[in-house]
């Protein structure tokens, strides 16, 4: 059975501690604007999948209540940075598998100022389910007083320098680009231009990374309701349904370990293999793509991605970015929302607000950020520790 997406809604992504709001007032917001999108109320839903990572057990019944009080399972969901597309994925896993035929997928965050402590409990990384990657990371770079997953990213673009000769202006130029494409978004917590020579000036969080090449934390929420085709059919759905015409989830193998490599501990293999699962089983390659959202959550991720979606060779991507070929006119447009590093980063809601703004991209309806004749999106969402979901979307239209 085919699952399509019918409805998304978000709210501005904001930052901490600047709107007086609780996440369950963020995730009725999202979740009323994706039932109003889809045009169905709350009592239709049969199954509701909620992310996220920093609230307490059962914060999803906590958050959906909000909606309706009408019974329904409500399962909580926590994968680390992915955990967003892991409640995406249980929607679909849930409509193609015959389980419900209408399932909202909510996930959202309300954080603290500050960077990510990396997984550590109370600093003791003996304890972290992250520990192994740190490992790896220490053993080939020692350990420094910077945050630490600015860290373990930032020594994976040095590796990459080191390899390939990427340079950091070409870092930089992500998240120029990046930002570039948030002057149109209007639910991104920033909309500020830069250009690369500001972006390398900028504080330095652990070199080469600066701290605009960084995502935020951030508050905010993200839903997409996710139907089945007789769904679809019933309800006169078939102009604004959106088509997951794959879907895959890896985590670590042996390969993201044995290398020493931290460009192979924050998951480019993972992301590879999603890929490759995806590509397979929709019978669509990279070159059938249009538009992109993928987890720029340090601008290195988006060029290892590039690489470990099959945009370019292994090393190839810095040169990629360069040229021109991510962006409004190139053979891709990555990240038009602004992607982490500008719209930010409320961990429970990036996957699915990425698949928030491929939808209204294939739909047409993304304003001034549309990219033209989109009719094919990919969503790449990573959490260290780990998980890659890499999720196909089409349109008919």
């Amino acid at each position: 059975m085919k699952a399509y997406v019918v409805g998304v809604g978000m709210t501005k992504f904001e930052k901490p501690e600047t709107r007086e709001w609780q996440y369950w007032d963020m995730a009725k917001e999202a979740g009323t604007n994706a039932l109003s999108d889809a045009g169905i109320s709350y009592a239709e839903v049969e199954h509701v999948p909620v992310g996220y990572c920093f609230q307490a057990s059962t914060a999803g019944q906590r958050a959906a209540y909000e909606l309706g009080l009408t019974g329904v399972p409500v399962y909580n969901v926590n994968n680390n940075c992915a955990t967003g597309s892991t409640a995406l994925m249980l929607a679909r896993q849930f409509v193609e598998g015959g389980a419900g035929d209408c399932v909202l997928a909510l996930g959202f965050e309300k954080m603290k100022r500050g960077a990510l402590g990396g997984g550590a409990d109370g600093g003791d990384f003996s304890t972290s389910p992250v520990a192994r990657h740190y490992g790896v990371m220490a053993a080939r770079h020692g350990f420094e007083m910077t945050p630490p997953t600015a860290q373990i990213f930032g020594n994976a673009a040095r590796e990459h320098m080191e390899r390939y000769g990427t340079t950091e202006a070409q870092l930089a130029a992500v998240g120029a680009k990046n930002h570039r494409h948030s002057a149109n978004n209007p639910y991104a917590q920033f909309q500020d231009v830069y250009a690369v020579d500001e972006i390398l000036a900028a504080k330095t969080v652990h070199r080469p990374l600066t701290k605009l090449q960084c995502s935020p934390t951030s508050d905010g929420a993200a839903a997409a309701v996710v139907v089945s085709e007789r769904f679809v059919e019933r309800h006169g759905l078939g102009a604004r349904a959106v088509e997951i015409v794959a879907q895959a989830m890896t985590t670590d193998t042996e390969e993201s370990f044995a290398s020493g490599s931290c460009i192979d501990v924050v998951g480019q293999p993972m992301s590879r293999e999603a890929a490759r699962q995806v590509y397979e089983r929709s019978g669509l390659g990279i070159e059938d793509v249009h538009v992109v959202e993928l987890h720029d959550c340090f601008s290195v991720n988006e060029l290892l991605t590039y690489e470990a979606l099959g945009m370019c060779g292994p090393g190839e991507s810095g040169k990629l970015v360069e040229s021109g070929a991510t962006t409004y006119g190139g053979q891709w447009v990555v990240n038009p929302s602004g992607g982490l590093i500008s719209k930010g980063h409320p961990l429970g809601a990036t996957g699915i607000a990425q698949v928030a703004e491929l939808t209204w991209q294939l739909r047409g309806e993304a304003g001034a950020r549309q990219v033209p004749h989109a009719r094919v999106g990919l969503a790449h969402n990573i959490g260290l520790g780990g998980a890659a979901v890499v999720t196909l979307l089409r349109t008919g239209a």
